[in-house]
């Protein structure tokens, strides 16, 4: 079995805490580690997880690798774990819904253009999507679903 090829819509505090959780049971000596209940499912192991991809909106965010757009402003999940270089760099979204009204001013919209999300998906072989877009983002994550859906690529 090969390793599962994550990629992540929306770069905020609970993809923060994901990054995070991973690189904390990946450097762990002991795999019984305190908070993961089964350190094996279905024959996967946290090694396994690779990400792969990442989109956003936010200008302090988009062209950075995954590993530093997770503890950029306004994100301020407590920082927990050293996370290495991922080599997967935040692209930019469309906008769509996905900023919301209680963080619309603290968000700096990126003026750089769109990318293709399906291509992305797909030349980085990424095999499911995550979506982390805020509460409300209706017509975002409904946009996102698409684009996984024309990658080929599962959609949680």
């Amino acid at each position: 079995m090969g390793k599962i090829k994550v990629a992540v819509a929306g770069v905020g505090n609970c993809c923060s805490a994901l990054v995070q959780g991973v690189h904390h049971y990946l450097a762990a000596k002991d795999e019984k580690g305190v908070g993961i209940l089964n350190f094996e499912i279905g024959g996967y192991r946290v090694s396994d997880i690779e990400f792969v991809a990442a989109f956003d909106v936010d200008a302090r965010k988009v062209g950075q690798d995954l590993s530093k757009a997770i503890f950029a402003e306004p994100n301020n999940t407590i920082k927990f774990s050293d996370v290495r270089e991922l080599g997967a760099t935040v692209q930019k979204a469309e906008v769509l819904d996905g900023v919301g009204e209680y963080i619309r001013e603290k968000i700096t919209v990126s003026p750089t253009s769109a990318v293709d999300i399906s291509e992305v998906l797909k030349s980085n072989g990424a095999e499911i999507l995550i979506n982390f877009l805020p509460t409300g983002a209706v017509k975002a994550s409904r946009y996102y679903a698409v684009e996984a859906m024309d990658a080929g690529c599962g959609y949680v």
